[in-house]
């Protein structure tokens, strides 16, 4: 969905903690959290036709569960980091679910498990600011907004924390912005994304930070590479894991394969996501988690690390996202790290929203089929090995 680039002030930070960090890496930001854990077009059909099944079993690798890759007699540490791709959960006033949005998360609920759940945010928490992008008449442009409140849907469906850097990220301006953080935050839910965030958790006695990146000036830039492995290193500083949110590449129901180079849709630079992928994690990240593209991408391991360039629609309630064709399909990814970052075992979880964006496990796994063949097809050997269950499991060459 297209959100033309706003030139607007970055998102006010402390600025007592802006100084003392500026000598470090250009005023970056960190917070230290501590907690328990295009509306574009259907498109031609899908590159994976429903009906095929999911395919052979992948053989090799971690794929059979955390316990497969383990050595023998390893006493070693994993969690399990659960993402998901760009959710909306409506557009107030107006296009919002019924009975308060209560209930819209439930088909999904026993999918969205693990020790630290994070998912895309697509839209400010907010009430109106008046200083919505698209004005009283709005043409080819999209802004959303939910109330406040409901934050409290992405509680109970289990997210722990949400990324805000993304092109509707400021839909409703600074203010919209900040109102998103502080609804969060009153319902225990954590965020990044800001310029120079870097969200640090304690997961089961595992420092993970996360920082999320975009082409947009409200967070941290998928397009400044050099910037962008500067958060990295000093988010490695700090934790045991580093994992990147980042909303990068074209978008639009054609739009599922990664070829290498810099992508544009409308005329915006939306980065070159192999490029940004491999630079973060030689700077240090173990996990990339990609969105932005409306449809599901391949997936790959560079380093022994997993990048999943894009995890598709996840949720667009009130008809606020296309669920035409593919453009419906996303997933719930599972991944297990040790504390070093090795993979242990990976999870793929195929989803669909129906006619009115509400998500669901997809029983016909369309989203998993697809996502096997383009990470066969777009990586020959670096691609993601994943079963016709949804184990993932790393190829040889990655």
């Amino acid at each position: 969905m297209y959100a033309p680039a706003l030139s607007v002030p970055r998102p006010r930070r402390p600025a007592g903690l802006r100084a003392r960090l500026a000598a470090a890496f250009g005023a970056v930001l960190v917070v230290l959290l501590v907690a328990g854990c295009g509306d574009a077009g259907s498109g031609d059909g899908p590159l994976w036709q429903p009906g095929q099944g999911g395919g052979s079993t992948a053989s090799g690798g971690p794929a059979e569960g955390d316990q497969a890759a383990k050595p023998s007699g390893s006493t070693e540490k994993s969690i399990s980091l659960t993402a998901t791709g760009d959710v909306i959960m409506g557009n107030a006033p107006s296009r919002l679910p019924a009975n308060g949005g209560k209930g819209f998360f439930d088909d999904v609920k026993a999918a969205l498990k693990g020790d630290l759940v994070m998912g895309n945010l697509e839209e400010p928490l907010t009430d109106d600011t008046g200083a919505g992008k698209c004005g009283p008449k709005p043409n080819n442009c999209y802004q959303f907004r939910a109330p406040p409140g409901w934050a409290a849907h992405l509680r109970s469906a289990g997210f722990q924390l949400l990324n805000q850097a993304n092109n509707h990220g400021y839909d409703y301006g600074q203010q919209g912005y900040e109102n998103t953080q502080s609804a969060l935050e009153a319902h225990g839910l954590k965020h990044t994304g800001a310029p120079g965030e870097i969200t640090v958790i304690d997961v089961k006695g595992v420092k993970v930070a996360v920082a999320g990146f975009s082409s947009y000036p409200w967070s941290n830039s998928l397009v400044d590479i050099d910037a962008a492995k500067q958060v990295i290193t000093m988010a490695k500083g700090m934790a045991d894991l580093v994992v990147v949110q980042v909303h990068m590449g074209a978008e639009g129901p054609d739009r599922t394969r990664v070829t290498p180079g810099t992508e544009r849709y409308v005329g915006e630079n939306r980065g070159d996501p192999i490029r940004f992928s491999h630079a973060v994690i030689d700077a240090g990240a173990d996990l990339v988690i990609g969105h932005g593209p409306h449809v599901l991408r391949g997936m790959e391991f560079y380093k022994g690390r997993l990048i999943a360039y894009s995890l598709g629609n996840f949720a667009g309630g009130g008809k606020s996202l296309n669920s035409a064709g593919r453009l419906g399909w996303g997933g719930v990814l599972k991944v297990s790290l040790t504390a070093e970052g090795r993979f242990v075992g990976g999870q793929f979880t195929s989803t669909a929203m129906n006619s009115v964006g509400r998500p669901a496990v997809d029983g016909q796994d369309r989203g998993l089929g697809l996502v096997r063949e383009v990470s066969r097809s777009d990586f020959p050997t670096t691609g993601a090995k994943l079963d016709g269950s949804g184990k993932i499991s790393a190829s040889a060459g990655g």
